[in-house]
This record gives structure tokens, sequence and C-alpha cells, in this order.
């Protein structure tokens, strides 16, 4: 409807006062309850805020109602935790974050020691319809039914007949998820001119609709304020004062309407509560969210069609894994070439020993990376196969290849990549009869793997968790966080596709993208669904034979098993077998009950099945070299270091464990790993076990190890290549695995990556490596306690490299005694070699360099302390006294870490 001037004033409080711009939200003080920011502000503040919006010219503001409703949806385990985060990135909305319910007004006035009001959409309503009617501003209102607008407008027009009602509209729910129909709708309300749009559309879905489409309506403020349309149409009578005073308005609520309230009250409201008894806190000021760091912008092929080339750069390398999919890549690389209209792709097929035609269609599209991996690697080992030829590329999408996508999906995937800075985003897929495939799943547990067991499918609006996997449909309207989906499609960073590393070959099939969403997760990058991307899902049906359908149900076992507990396994595995159990009318539920009830059975499911001699997709094979590894008391963490060298053992790669000095199972270990010689000495010496390593090997270059350092098979090969015609002395890059770690520890870590020698000494990283001639020049190694700054020292700078490679992972001390003593025996070796200066002058410019704010400040300043403390322990040390451990590491979870 067009613009009209209704009704008379009805008494509010009046709001006055110079108008300061737009609020930039730097002097906002802020607490966070329930996992959910609060703005805590006075009435008069919060009406100040929203008033002086419309004048500011900036990004559109978004009043939320804080109350625990909002906290059981967007606050610490909600659905939607974080959902709201990325408005403000990406030209959406910025949000205050108003109080409305007691239970928060109470919290925040404990937590800061000073009163705050509720300020319920209710109460600030009137005050604002006063403002608007004052200056002209033009109002509208979204949601609730026709009927209800239909008496709001005759409430209006009879009580304020000076304010200017620029529309309303009452969209279907089922419209407010299709794309076409938010379009039509938002672009109604622009061309309506709306300055304020009141949003009443109900949790979650009204501040979901906003965080997506505010910008599109061109509203100044949007006010997410549930029922305020029923209010001031006289449809829902407000309570009375001394209700709301006293904090029981939600019994006002649940007396009136206890069908549609019984829900929200009883059931929603006590865990939400509980959440807010969690610990909380408050910024000494809250800033807004910072900005995501600014990728290369998307630049379009010359000619549109056709994939990138192997060299330069890409917006996306695609990676995708066939085996006898003949009759799907047609489709496939269509719907792809026609995203390059848009976008730079890359493409990169790898090819498990497909016995159709697959290989001959690829064939005839030369601008596609055909790698044969030479045999059947499983889904995981053909997605590491093809990674290395993805190149410079933004970020890396992996598909499968009965996969149609629709058109623009890539790019809204990259957009909302971009919002979230690093992480990993995952489509919408759908099934080829257009309904929603339910590809978003919750991390595997012990109650979802109990519901999952008696009921399935049935059921599907079971508490979340009771269910594995997510059937609401509100949840595939809205991009939101999720814990992990199907590896049919997933878009990853390339940053974080990198510092993660390869996947995880050893569930061949199913199970390996858990693992893979995991390692992210616990890397700390997010992972989100975006439903602006559509893809359709053919489902070929591997999942049909027998053996891959019992595969599915170990593989959940297996991957319980490597990341939780014993115990907790063990009672997963059983829950697993009980959903089997009840199924086995089916020949894959016989077989997988078989192979749970009797592990050994387990070999007989479908493996990697891989070529005699392991090779890149050029076909090149392994190059040769030796791996040496010194090793005193090393029993909890050397099974995971050789565990990882297992693909190049294979390859033919000597690997040579030195206990020296073990009173351990070390040896015990190393002997355990088939392909591995393990050297015993009585001298608990590293640099005696290094010359005798030294001594034994047969092959150059030479790989040095320590024991606790995980390597991956495509860093060795790329040291051993490196040293083939270039530099003397090389190390591979490093990452660091502060899993559980403490704040002090990763503080002093955070500020050590700003170190020059972490970007170009060979020391550091747990691992170096030399060539023949190095080695030749070197000679026996003197008995030196840092040997890795030895190495870095006899070699000039043009002699020596860091190389560019996937990083080893580098298991570092949990807790501040862990850390000392790993301190006390570095600067003792710095003593010892005459370097203890000039490491702590270059240790001091760096870290001064690295200084960009009070986060890095903070850890300057937690570096500076612990360096002077270990220097001062190293001083007080007798030399050859003792050999300073981290045990903190190697013992419980952190002595096992991830190997792919």
């Amino acid at each position: 409807m067009q613009g009209r001037k209704t009704g008379a004033r009805v008494r509010g409080r009046h709001v006055s006062g110079k108008h300061s711009g737009a609020d930039s939200g730097q002097d906002r003080a802020r607490a966070v309850l329930g996992g959910v920011p609060v703005d805590l502000l006075t009435a008069g503040e919060a009406l100040a805020r929203i008033v002086e919006r419309p004048c500011g010219g900036h990004a559109p503001l978004a009043v939320a109602s804080i109350n625990l409703d909002h906290v059981h949806y967007f606050g610490t385990a909600g659905r939607w935790k974080g959902a709201l985060d990325l408005a403000g990135r990406s030209g959406g909305a910025e949000w205050l974050n108003v109080i409305d319910g007691a239970p928060i007004a109470a919290k925040a006035s404990a937590l800061s020691g000073r009163q705050w009001p509720r300020l319920a959409g209710s109460d600030l309503i009137e005050p604002l319809l006063d403002h608007c009617e004052e200056r002209g501003l033009r109002v509208g209102f979204l949601g609730g039914t026709s009927e209800t607008h239909e008496r709001l407008q005759r409430v209006l027009a009879q009580q304020r007949p000076d304010l200017v009602l620029a529309g309303c509209w009452a969209p279907q729910r089922g419209l407010l998820s299709d794309p076409g129909a938010n379009r039509e709708l938002t672009a109604a309300i622009a061309r309506a001119r709306v300055n304020i749009l009141v949003v009443g559309l109900g949790k979650p879905r009204q501040e979901l609709w906003i965080a997506e489409h505010a910008a599109a309506t061109g509203a100044d403020v949007l006010l997410a304020f549930g029922a305020v349309v029923d209010f001031l149409a006289g449809r829902v009578q407000r309570a009375p004062g001394w209700v709301s005073s006293n904090g029981v308005e939600w019994a006002w609520r649940l007396a009136l309407e206890p069908r549609r309230m019984a829900k929200r009250y009883l059931v929603q409201g006590p865990p939400a509560y509980l959440r807010l008894r969690s610990p909380a806190r408050v910024p000494a000021g809250a800033k807004p969210v910072r900005e995501a760091p600014a990728r290369e912008p998307l630049r379009p092929l010359p000619v549109p069609g056709g994939f990138a080339p192997p060299d330069g750069r890409a917006d996306v390398a695609v990676l995708t894994v066939t085996h006898n999919n003949e009759r799907d890549l047609e489709d496939f690389l269509g719907s792809l070439r026609a995203e390059t209209a848009d976008l730079s792709i890359r493409v990169i097929v790898a090819d498990n020993s497909s016995t159709d035609a697959t290989v001959a269609v690829l064939a005839a599209h030369p601008d596609v990376r055909l790698v044969e991996t030479g045999g059947n690697l499983g889904y995981a080992g053909g997605i590491n196969a093809a990674a290395r030829y993805a190149g410079d590329a933004g970020a890396v999408l992996v598909l499968n290849p009965d996969l149609r996508v629709c058109r623009g999906a890539i790019a809204s995937m990259l957009r909302r990549l971009q919002g979230i800075g690093s992480g990993i985003v995952v489509p919408l897929l759908a099934d080829e009869d257009g309904s929603t495939y339910h590809s978003l799943r919750r991390e595997p547990s012990i109650t979802r793997a109990f519901g999952d067991a008696l009921v399935g499918r049935r059921l599907s609006r079971r508490p979340a968790w009771l269910s594995e996997i997510e059937y609401d449909a509100e949840a595939y309207r809205y991009a939101h966080p999720v814990d992990w989906a199907t590896g049919a499609a997933l878009l990853v960073d390339m940053p974080l596709a990198r510092r993660l590393g390869s996947w995880n070959e050893s569930f061949f099939l199913y199970s390996e993208e858990t693992e893979y969403f995991r390692r992210a997760r616990s890397a700390g990058a997010a992972v989100w669904f975006e439903p602006a991307a559509k893809m359709i899902h053919r489902r070929g049906g591997s999942g049909q034979a027998p053996e891959l359908a019992a595969l599915m149900a170990v593989n959940r076992v297996r991957y319980a098993e490597l990341h939780r507990s014993a115990g907790y396994a063990a009672v997963f595995g059983s829950m697993v077998l009980l959903a089997e159990t009840l199924r086995l009318g089916g020949a894959g539920h016989r077989l997988a009950v078989s192979a749970l009830v009797r592990p050994s059975r387990r070999a007989a499911l479908p493996q990697a099945q891989a070529p005699n001699s392991v090779q890149d997709g050029a076909g090149r094979p392994f190059p040769q070299g030796s791996v040496i590894i010194p090793c005193h008391n090393e029993e909890t963490v050397l099974g995971g270091t050789l565990d990882a060298l297992a693909p190049v053992i294979e390859a033919g790669t000597e690997v040579i464990v030195v206990c020296n000095g073990c009173s351990d199972a070390s040896a015990e270990v190393a002997k355990s790993r088939p392909g591995v010689r393990v050297l015993e000495l009585r001298e608990a010496s590293k640099t005696a076990a290094l010359n005798a390593g030294n001594a034994a090997a047969d092959h150059w270059p030479r790989l040095y190890l320590d024991a606790d350092i995980t390597v991956r098979p495509e860093t060795v090969r790329a040291v051993f290549e490196a040293l083939q015609d270039g530099p003397l002395a090389v190390r591979p890059a490093v990452d660091y695995d502060l899993a559980g770690a403490r704040f002090l520890i990763r503080s002093y870590y955070r500020a050590r990556r700003h170190l020059p020698g972490a970007r170009q000494a060979l020391w550091g990283a747990g691992a170096y490596a030399l060539s023949a001639e190095a080695g030749k020049r070197l000679g026996t190694l003197p008995a030196v306690v840092a040997d890795d700054l030895y190495i870095d020292r006899a070699f000039t700078g043009p002699e020596k490299a860091v190389l560019d490679c996937p990083p080893v992972l580098v298991r570092l001390p949990r807790d501040v005694p862990g850390l000392l003593a790993i301190l006390r025996r570095t600067y003792r070796g710095n003593f010892e070699q005459g370097a203890l200066h000039s490491t702590a002058l270059g240790s001091a410019a760096g870290i001064l360099a690295g200084v960009r704010g009070p986060r890095s400040a903070f850890d300057a300043s937690v570096y500076i302390a612990f360096t002077l403390v270990g220097r001062r322990l190293a001083a007080s040390s007798r030399p050859g006294s003792i050999w300073e451990r981290d045990t903190s590491s190697r013992t419980g979870s952190a002595a096992h870490g991830t190997v792919s």
C-alpha cells in the first residue's frame, strides 16, 4: 500500500537531543550472556541510538530484543549461534542487542554492578513512533496476518494521524525461504522508501531474515520486535505493569496463549536459563566486528567456458574423485563451465582406476587436469592426489562428480567464505526431484547414535541431542554455522586447506569428511552452511553394495576410536551395533554386525588399493632418501610419527630410529612398524644418535626428524626434491599443535611466529634436511645441545632455505612447566654456541616489529617474560646434567596427534 498519514498521538516517552550520527559501536558497553552479546544501555541511550540512524547514512541498524528465547536460538549450543555475527562484514545490518527478558537484566546487572532496565520492543515502540511522527519518518510493518494489518491500520488512523505508514507486508511463511519471493518482497519495501521497518516474524526467523535482507530493503532501521504488531493492533493484550515489573510476563503470555507459548517457556526456556548461568564477560569497550581479510577480486576468464590452466592464479581449484563416473561427467563439467562466466576455475580430477569410459570422457576435455592414481585410493586418497595440483588458488572446492552445480552457487559460497574470513562453506544439496537432501550433520555422540539407532529417519523433529542428522526444514533456509556436512561438496579457504593438510586415507570411504571437519573446527576455523548455493546431487547409489553399507557403520566406530577415549568409543560402538542389529533384514547390516562384533573381519571390507609404487599424478616415483629419527624415551609419541611416515616407507624411503639411552618401550614401538630400522645406543645423546644414524644410512638426502613431529608424505617429497639440485640444507614449513594448551602458552607462540628465525632459519621446526654435499662438509656432529642451531650457523644464506610446502606439525607444551623446560634447554644450547645474545637481540626486534595492537602487545609481554625466566633457568643449570623435556604434550590425548 502507498504511504499515508494516520491517527492521533498516543502518550509516550519523548526522545530529544542532538543526534551524533551513526553509532560506531566503539563506546558501546557490552556483556556476553549465554553466548549472546548484549548492549548495556538505558532506555534513553537505546532510543537515541535508534532514532539517530536514519540520519547517519551508514549500514542499516538492526535492533534485537535479547531474552531467553534469543539465547535458546543464538546463544551457546544454539542452532543459530554465530549466524548474526557476519551481518556487518558484508554490507548487512549492524546489530544493537537490547535487554528484554528479566533474567537477562538480572544477569547483566549482577555482572556489571549497575542496574540495567528491561527494554522490551513493546516498551520502545511507542516513543519511537512519537519520534517518527515528529520528523515525518516512514514506518513499515513486516509479519503477522493480513487481518492483523487491517486492524493495525484502523488503530493507527485513529490514534496517530501524523504517522506516515509506508506499507504493511504479510508474506506467507513458506515464501520467506524462496529467493525469488524475497527479492520481490525486499524490492517492494525499498520502493516504499521505508525508514523504520518493524519485523514481526517471530524468533529466530525475524533476526535471520534481517541479517540476510536488511540492505536490500533500503530501510535505515529494522526492529526485530516479534509480537509488537499484535500489541499495537490490540489483538494481544499486554501484561499489566505489576506483572512486568515482577519479571513474570512470561507467565501472563503463557496463560493467554498456552498452545503457542508452552514450548517456548516450558521446554526451551529452562535450558536457555542454564546457559545464561554459565560464566559471562563484559568487554571494556566493544568494537564492531573485525572485517575479514580482503581477498583478491573475482576475475572472470577472458573466454568464459574454459577452465584455468595449471599455472597462474585461479579463484577456485575444484578437486574431484572419479571411479566409474562416465555418465555423470558431461553434466558435471558443463555446470562448472557455466560458472566460469564469473570466476576463474581450475579443475583437477583424480581417477581411481575406472573400468568404464571415465578416462576417455575426461580426455575429451583438455583443460581438465587428469591425475590417474594407479589404484583405488578411496575418496580421501583421491582428494589428496588431486590436491597436489591445486596450484595458486584462493580456495579449494571438493565436489562429487555426480553433482550438478546450479548457476551462481560457487560465487555465493565464495562470498560467504569471504565473510567468515577463513573456514569451510557447504552448499544446499537437493535431490533430482527438487526436494532438499538432509546434508547437515551434528558431531557424533552416544545419545545421537542411540536416537538414530532406535528411530532412524522417523520422528525427525526429535531433539538435537538425539539425532546426528539435521532434519528441520528451517535449518536449510538460512545461513548458519554447522558442525559438518556430507563431503559431496565443500569449499575450503586455501590457507586453511594447506594447514589441515591431507585427508585421512585410513577411512577409504565414509567418515573421512567428519574427521576433516573436526580438524578444521579444532584449528579454530568456522564451518558455515550457505543456502544460496544450490547443487543437485544424483547420489549414484554407491552405498547400495552390502560391503560399503557395512563400511559406513564400521567407519563411524573408527572415528570415535580416533577422537574419543576408549570407554566412550566402546559405548558409541555399542549404539552403532544396536542400530545395525535392529535392521538385520539387510545384507549390509548383517555384514556390519559381523565386522563390529569381530573387529578382525574389518580387513575384509573395502580399503585402499594403492599402486605398487607411490607416484604422483605425473607418474614420477617417490624420490630416494633417508629419514633419521633420534629418540630418547618417546614411546607415547613415536608411534604417531612413524605411522605418518608409513606411505614413504612403502615407497622405499629408508627410515632409521636411533634410540639413545631409552629406558621405556620406544625401541619396541619402532620395531613394531614395518620397514623401520632400529638402532639402540646406551648413551643418552641426541648428536650421538644423529651420528650413528648417519653412519648406518645408505641414501642422501637425509631428513632429520624429532620423534614427536608429524610429517606428511608430500612434505618428505618436497624436502627430498628441493635438495636434489637446490640448496644444501632446508627445513619444511611448520605449524603448531596447540590443542589443549593453556592461555599463556597460546599467547607465547602467537608472538613467536613474528620471529625472523621462525620464517627464515633452520631451527625451531624439529625437522631439517641435508644434501650429500652438506653432510660431507659437516662430517661428525659435535656434542651440542641445539643441533638445529648448529646446522643453521654452518650454512650461509644462499645455501639454506625454508620450503613453502605442507607443514610439519609440532606438538607444543600444554602448560607453563612444560614450556619452561623447553626454554631452559633451548637457551642453554644457545649459550653453549655463543649465540645467546645475538638470538636475544633478534628475538626482541622481531617481537617488537609484530606489535599491532593490544592483543599483540600482550603476547609480546608474555613472550618477553618467558624469555627472561628461561634464560635465568638456563644460566643456573649445569651443562650436561639434565635433558629437559616437556611432559605435558606426551600424556593423555595430547600425545596422539591426528595422522593424515
